[in-house]
């Protein structure tokens, strides 16, 4: 066994380990093509070094995406189709994504049957730097709680963001990085929360400022972005060269639901860095302490309808943020 090889397995079993994982349960890890073999093969051993149950579902696929690739085209994958493949996660208990199901129907409905998903898609040395604990779960249930009372969600910079997001019902999803409840989806790593608006109840203005990011692109601002946002949905994408570049992104979907307003949260992962300068689909910017994270596009899920494969997340530093008026983020620090 070669020492990356043995590191992987080493590390993905401490995961595991968090996530409950016992002898008497079984563990199928999902890969797509020749995409992270090297994840797939650790993560059968690390399993089964602990007694439990593993099967290594490898589809089999001429156009594996990477997970950069993939998250510019969620919703769709080799697994859309695949009854086969669809019933054996399904009788899981725990199910290690290395393809990127996030926003489809297929993670929604595996769910749904009880499995627990555990999605691990980020290069090694950001796995191994922000590995997950019990405290993480501790910090993001907590604020999970101050989230779920309040009724309207406030946030600001000097920039001239200023926007009210009606929470009504809704759902809250929380990510620390393991999961050990049926049913319930994570991604290593993280370190935030987020939950959507009422349906049409955000309105407001949002901008951008210079050091913020933008993702899927990992690109950090150079000038302010400004977004007119009426009854949930962005109305005016206004700017120079950037805001031009964005909305012209937008637009190559030709799919006016990527105009929709999605979820709303803030990042409470002290560990996690500030920059676009790493390999990746960026979590550290997603969860980096006291972000407020701002995002368009699909709600699936959140328990919504909209599926649009345009998925923006566009994490702002130096932001208020308000539960019902009581200050929770406070240009960039936590409150509570």
């Amino acid at each position: 066994m070669d020492r990356e090889h043995s590191k992987k397995v080493d590390l993905f079993q401490r995961e595991l380990i968090l996530c409950g994982l016992t002898p008497n349960e079984k563990v199928v890890v999902l890969s797509e093509g020749n995409a992270l073999r090297d994840y797939a093969l650790a993560f059968v051993e690390a399993a089964k070094q602990l007694g439990s149950e593993v099967e290594d579902l490898n589809l089999s696929t001429s156009e594996a995406l990477t997970a950069d690739e993939r998250i510019t085209q969620l919703g769709k994958s080799s697994l859309s189709d695949n009854k086969a493949a669809m019933s054996t996660l399904k009788a899981a208990d725990l199910a290690i994504d290395l393809m990127l199901l996030l926003f489809s129907k297929e993670q929604i409905e595996i769910q749904a049957s009880g499995t627990r998903i555990l999605l691990a898609v980020e290069p090694f040395e950001i796995l191994e730097r922000l590995f997950p604990s019990k405290e993480s779960r501790q910090r993001v249930e907590e604020s999970e709680k101050l989230l779920a009372s309040a009724t309207e969600l406030h946030f600001s910079n000097e920039e001239g963001t200023d926007v009210v997001y009606q929470l009504g019902n809704k759902q809250i999803l929380t990510e620390y990085g393991f999961t050990d409840t049926p049913g319930r989806w994570d991604h290593w790593p993280s370190g935030f929360l987020a939950t959507m608006a009422k349906p049409g109840g955000v309105d407001g203005r949002v901008v951008m400022a210079p050091g913020d990011i933008l993702l899927p692109q990992m690109k950090m601002l150079r000038e302010p972005i400004s977004f007119e946002i009426s009854e949930g949905r962005v109305t005016k994408i206004s700017g120079d060269a950037e805001a031009s570049a964005l909305n012209g992104y937008i637009q190559n979907y030709r799919d006016d639901r990527a105009y929709a307003v999605s979820h709303i949260g803030w990042g409470l992962n002290e560990d996690a860095q500030w920059t676009v300068d790493v390999p990746g689909i960026g979590m550290d910017a997603r969860a980096h302490w006291g972000n407020v994270l701002f995002s368009l596009g699909p709600d699936i899920e959140f328990g919504g309808t909209n599926d649009t494969q345009c998925h923006l997340d566009l994490p702002m530093k130096n932001c208020d943020l308000r539960l019902d008026g009581e200050l929770v983020v406070q240009k960039g620090s936590i409150t509570y």
